[in-house]
């Protein structure tokens, strides 16, 4: 049964929400998008008392370790923040990216990719890919280690593990997207279908984010749209995603290509959740329970 909480979550999404958008309304106010970002999530961003705070030079990308007290130093989670490859920063989720390190006991390296238009694909996942093999660099082993986003994060969360396989690079030994992003084309029925009960994601904003970030690129490219990307040989997965969600089709069709090409997938999907619930955890109970599934599961495959 869904909470009270949610329910109250639920109407204060709706009742400010922008309406649609597209491309043209979005290609010049991009700044504005940012800010208002960061005012949209200030009451959920910041860490709980105690969480130790470093900023990072992750081999020329920005980063922060934000770790909850007492965790084990030797295993960490890199986590790549949502916002459709536009907006968004480690500032926006520092409050997830604590309550996931508490969760799973671990480290965690926040990254602040480079985002577009200032920088288009593929440059977040050139800064993710670099930002894990500096982790190995720094003596973390592969099992050792966890990936996690949400949203366009949660993407390149799938995107950066595709490219670290082709490209020979040891694979880390979990992963966990939250309400992904995998298909920048739109195909998903439940993006139709969702249009009415989703007051986060609406399809107009997210086909002009999408055009923001590729530019010219070809949005079926696997480390664009990992939804076409083959996925043999990936590590176990724990897809969390919201029924109420436009991008509810992006995660369970990517869960059943992961399945269909022989990893160890979970899909888990949330009655009644939003997109990415998990940001609203101090208000929502259910999203204090996906982060603590998130991190029994890393727990599960990298101790």
């Amino acid at each position: 049964m869904t909470s009270p909480e949610s329910k109250k979550l639920l109407e204060l999404l709706w009742k400010n929400y922008p309406g649609p958008s597209d491309y043209e309304k979005m290609k010049d106010k991009v700044g504005k998008m940012r800010d208002n970002f960061v005012q949209a999530t200030k009451n959920f961003a910041t860490p709980p008392a105690g969480t130790e705070i470093q900023a990072v030079d992750v081999d020329g990308v920005p980063g922060e370790w934000v770790c909850a007290p007492g965790v084990d130093q030797d295993r960490v989670l890199l986590y790549l923040h949502g916002g459709g490859y536009v907006i968004g920063s480690i500032q926006t989720h520092k409050g997830l990216i604590a309550a996931l390190s508490r969760a799973a006991n671990c480290r965690a390296l926040a990254l602040d990719y480079r985002l577009a238009p200032e920088h288009r694909y593929p440059a977040a996942v050139e800064d993710a890919t670099k930002a894990y093999r500096w982790l190995l660099a720094q003596g973390f082993k592969p099992g050792k280690i966890s990936i996690a986003g949400d949203s366009a994060g949660g993407g390149l969360t799938l995107a950066t593990l595709v490219a670290l396989r082709d490209a020979g690079t040891p694979l880390p030994g979990a992963a966990a997207p939250i309400s992904p992003w995998t298909d920048l084309e739109g195909t998903g029925e439940s993006m139709r279908t969702k249009v009415d009960v989703d007051p986060m994601v609406e399809p107009g904003g997210l086909f002009g984010m999408a055009r923001i970030y590729l530019g010219d690129a070809d949005p079926r490219q696997p480390t664009a749209s990992p939804l076409y990307a083959d996925m043999k040989g990936l590590p176990p997965l724990l897809i969390q995603v919201g029924d109420l969600e436009t991008l509810l089709d992006d995660a369970t069709r990517t869960a059943a290509n992961a399945k269909a090409a022989g990893v160890d997938v979970t899909l888990e999907v949330w009655p009644e959740m939003v997109h990415v619930w998990h940001l609203f955890a101090p208000m929502v109970p259910e999203g204090r329970a996906a982060i603590a599934r998130i991190g029994q599961f890393i727990v599960q495959h990298t101790d």
